[in-house]
């Protein structure tokens, strides 16, 4: 980690949760601020699929120092009973390789994009999420993004911000813009 006075800081834990835009692009904003203090920041995606949205672009641009691995097929929608077998095993297939990256360190802010769905719906044990939280190395930084975080997720962070929706322009059939969106 950068700075003089590292020592004196410990890595937080931050939930961006909600029903409102922009839990990613807040989480992607931090990573910005922490490049700019000469961190290292990973993204890992759990549900974004294998299309390329800005922040890849962006990634590319800023290697080694961001890097953005989307591990999902696409959104699944919250009303499925059971998960297609090629998303949860994605979601695993994500999840193995954030846990080797947190508990190695491998960045000074690692963050979990839609981790909070995965574990609101069931794909993932909150008990085993957890519990690599505290085990990561004393200095990362950890924030996980999505709806519906749950309530233990939210009682050991140690910061949690909620987007709520007031307005959206989908509501008005406005499609997701370039650059706004993705």
């Amino acid at each position: 980690m950068a700075g003089n006075d590292d020592a004196k800081r410990r890595g937080l834990l931050i939930v961006h949760t909600g029903d409102g835009k922009g839990k990613t692009t807040a989480a992607l904003g931090l990573a910005l601020r922490a490049l700019g203090h000469g961190m290292r920041v990973l993204v890992i995606q759990f549900i974004k699929g294998p299309w390329r949205a800005g922040e890849h672009h962006m990634a590319e641009r800023l290697q080694p120092d961001l890097e953005i691995i989307a591990t999902g097929t696409g959104f699944v929608s919250p009303d499925v009973r059971e998960w297609p077998p090629e998303a949860l095993q994605a979601v695993r297939d994500g999840w193995a390789l954030a846990r080797e990256r947190v508990l190695a360190g491998a960045a000074d802010v690692i963050i979990l994009d839609e981790i909070n769905y995965v574990l609101h719906w069931g794909a993932l044990p909150l008990d085993e999420v957890l519990e690599v939280l505290w085990q990561r190395p004393a200095g990362v930084h950890v924030v996980l993004t999505g709806r519906d975080a749950p309530p233990e997720l939210i009682e050991a962070a140690d910061l949690v911000t909620e987007m709520r929706a007031l307005k959206h322009p989908h509501e008005q059939g406005v499609k997701a813009q370039r650059g706004i969106e993705y």
